[in-house]
């Protein structure tokens, strides 16, 4: 599978913020994200990291 596991990075330590990932589009300036199940999140950041082999990204706020 393709998804991914997106955590927020808070000063340093990162804390998982939505599993199973499928979607990420930037919309008006924000980061929105859904997941396999249909659970959406809308993040007020950027994004820090991808990595595509450990299936995660990383979200900070700027």
């Amino acid at each position: 599978m393709c998804e991914s596991n997106v955590y927020i990075d808070k000063e340093g330590k990162e804390e998982l913020y939505l599993e199973s990932v499928d979607i990420v589009r930037p919309e008006d300036g924000k980061i929105y994200l859904r997941n396999l199940f249909g659970e959406q999140k809308v993040f007020e950041g950027k994004i820090k990291e991808i990595s595509l082999i450990k299936h995660r990204i990383v979200l900070g706020k700027e």
